[in-house]
């Protein structure tokens, strides 16, 4: 029964590489939209968390996606806090999400105070040295065939030169200086957020509860980063989910479709087949398993490629895009695998059912 399976699948090449390719297809299309978007929000939480800080403190009603929200906060704020006792160091920052060309977030810093949180490591160059400088991380002084200390780049419609290119994994990939990304905000004085690193992580809700104390900054949010990390999930990203699972839709319908249509013309056309072996005593089991079985054997084909060509297109994204991160998970690779299999088991299971309640004497009489 095994040789005929697969006897059956080589008699039909095109049918079965398309069939093959559809399940891949549908796959690559769940495990590519996970691994941008989970890719982005781990990069991110990743950045976030090198800075170097304890605390973080947003304006009121502030979303806690960095730079969606602006620079609403007054940047003299920043001195009430370096004042609290607990608080080694403050420092104010300007964050702004751009997508022209690519999606990012530029960092608008405090030199000084930025570094006290955790030191750059300069590979090249170094800090600001006026005010169109800016600073960028050696994952983006490498892409777009490299960039070098002195170069000219552009940012926010504006050129400005390299100064220094640090380690990646300490905030934005390019920072620039707070009263440049001010002025080109028009929100000179003005911060996104504050950083704030504690003389002990031990007082970390100590210092939370003085900043509450302190008059002007009672409503203002503030959070660990660790509290920040564990909100950083798909469940709080707006549309994500819902984006996740119209594509996961249509891709399982696509898989559907293929499997459904290949398995479908294949009954008719072995008709007589399936008649010669309802003939020799083959039960409507064992006509279903062999349609399933040949389903399962193209649907696994296609999950072993469509796996092989989501880290293709990781590839791909990652030449094209060398600032994108591309993230495929094990639990996804498994989650993917089980939906374009169960697409396939869906699409087959009518013609596997139509094959099995063929009347033995009306297929042998088939021509």
């Amino acid at each position: 029964m095994n040789k005929l399976i697969i006897a059956n699948l080589v008699h039909r090449p095109v049918r079965s590489i398309i069939s093959v390719l559809a399940v891949a297809i549908e796959v690559i299309m769940i495990l590519s939209i996970v691994g941008i978007f989970m890719g982005m929000l781990n990069d991110t939480k990743q950045r976030t968390n090198g800075i170097g800080a304890d605390l973080m403190l947003r304006p009121s009603n502030a979303s806690i996606f960095a730079g969606v929200s602006g620079a609403p906060m007054p940047e003299k704020n920043i001195e009430v806090i370096r004042r609290l006792p607990h608080v080694a160091v403050a420092s104010p920052v300007i964050q702004k999400l751009s997508t022209a060309g690519k999606i990012e977030i530029l960092y608008g810093i405090d030199y000084p105070s930025f570094n006290a949180l955790k030191p750059f490591v300069f590979l090249s160059g170094g800090p600001f040295q006026g005010p169109q400088d800016v600073m960028v991380d050696d994952i983006f002084a490498g892409a777009d065939g490299g960039h070098r200390v002195g170069d000219t780049i552009t940012i926010m419609d504006h050129p400005f030169r390299i100064s220094g290119i640090v380690e990646h994994g300490k905030g934005g990939r390019k920072l620039l200086q707070i009263d440049t990304m001010g002025e080109l905000m028009d929100a000179e004085g003005k911060a996104s957020q504050f950083f704030i690193k504690c003389d002990d992580p031990a007082n970390d809700n100590l210092v939370i509860q003085e900043i509450h104390a302190t008059r002007g900054l009672e409503d203002y949010p503030v959070e660990t980063v660790d509290e920040w990390l564990e909100e950083m999930t798909p469940d709080k990203i707006p549309g994500f989910n819902i984006a996740l699972n119209v594509v996961t839709f249509i891709a399982v319908v696509v898989g559907f479709l293929a499997i459904f249509q290949s398995m479908y013309t294949a009954v008719l056309e072995r008709t007589r087949e399936i008649g010669i072996l309802k003939s020799m005593g083959a039960s409507k089991l064992t006509i279903v398993s062999v349609v399933l079985r040949e389903t399962a054997v193209m649907a696994g084909a296609g999950v072993l490629l469509g796996i092989a060509g989501t880290y293709g297109v990781k590839a791909l994204v990652g030449h094209v895009f060398p600032t994108q991160h591309f993230e495929i998970t094990a639990a996804w690779i498994v989650r993917g695998s089980i939906y374009a299999l169960l697409g396939a088991f869906l699409g087959a299971l009518y013609p596997a059912l139509m094959a099995a309640r063929k009347d033995p004497i009306d297929a042998l009489a088939y021509e």
